[in-house]
């Protein structure tokens, strides 16, 4: 009875960790060409954080992003551009940040000089 117990505790908690997402750091251009419209192009991939009436406020810790335009930022669209940023993210491993845990606003020149990163696609 013991080793019963013992092994459904063990698959209970490896069912849980499977489950877990780990955190990411994902570094490159944090792209917000028009309202409620925001990517993350890092070196492996071109990640979607949120489309406009798809899925607004879906993902946990926007309020994490300020207003990027108050530092080192290009205007590409009124009020809308991008900036250079790392941030801790969990995603769904092919294309979508799903939680963003922090944001780090970081000079334009970091990601300029970053050969690994494509320009911002607009």
């Amino acid at each position: 009875m013991k080793h019963r117990i013992a092994a459904a505790l063990m698959t209970a908690a490896l069912a849980a960790a499977a489950g877990a997402r780990a955190a990411e750091t994902r570094c490159g251009w944090i792209e917000n060409p028009t309202p409620a419209n925001w990517w993350l192009q890092d070196a492996d991939n071109m990640w979607t954080i949120m489309t406009q009436g798809e899925d607004a406020d879906a993902v946990e810790g926007m309020e994490l992003i300020p207003d990027i335009s108050e530092h080192d930022y290009v205007r590409t669209n009124g009020s809308y551009g991008y900036a250079c940023a790392c941030m801790s993210v969990e995603t769904d491993g092919k294309e979508r940040i799903t939680k963003i845990l922090s944001f780090r606003q970081l000079a334009l020149a970091k990601c300029q000089n970053d050969k690994a990163l494509k320009s911002p696609g607009y």
